[in-house]
Parts: structure tokens; sequence; C-alpha cells
């Protein structure tokens, strides 16, 4: 079973203890581990959406997040696309298969 990482944010207000602030840049980094990469998307930009001017910069900072990242969560938001409940990633998003590359392996081997 994969050990899920959660960030630790790095901002100022972090860094000076304040425990309210702390407490909740935990508790986002926390959900942010649990989600997919659509949904991690989607609530980093919630929060910059919500955190108004400088937003995105702000959850970049907490969440580690990339910015382009970030933007392109909040317009996902803006857009409010349908959930597509098959698939997190597009179609031929992703890793090879293992499979697949063993498969073209032997046939480069068979050639040789």
């Amino acid at each position: 079973m994969a050990v899920k990482v959660v960030y630790r944010c790095l901002c100022d207000e972090c860094k000076r203890k304040n425990s309210e602030t702390v407490e909740f840049h935990r508790s986002v980094n926390r959900v942010v581990s649990e989600l997919d990469e659509r949904s991690r998307r989607l609530f980093a930009g919630m929060l910059a959406r919500q955190f108004g001017r400088g937003g995105i910069a702000r959850v970049a900072e907490i969440t580690g997040m990339s910015r382009m990242t970030i933007r392109r969560g909040l317009r996902e938001c803006e857009a409010g696309q349908a959930i597509d409940t098959g698939r997190i990633r597009q179609p031929g998003g992703g890793r090879i298969a293992v499979e697949k590359k063993i498969r073209v392996l032997l046939e480069r081997s068979k050639n040789c």
C-alpha cells in the first residue's frame, strides 16, 4: 500500500507558527493528498477563487502545486464542466502499460 505524502507549507505565517493558520494549511494539504488529479485541480481552483486577488500564488505556496495547475483548476471550476465518471485522465494520458512495453521489446528482439 502506497504511503500518502502530505506537503508541508513553508509560508511566512506557518514559519511564525500562527496556530490557526498552520492548522488550516495542514488541513488543506491533508485533503489535497487524498484527492485524484482532477479533484485536486478543482479544489485548488476553488480555494484560489475564495482568496481573491493573489489567490493563485497563495494556494501555490500553501499546497506546493504549480500555478499553471491551479489556474487550470480555476478555469475548470468557472466552466462548470460535467464530471466524467469513467475516466480521470484523457484517453492516451498516463504511463504506457508494462504489457505493451514488453510486447514492443519482444517484437524488436525478434527483428534482430
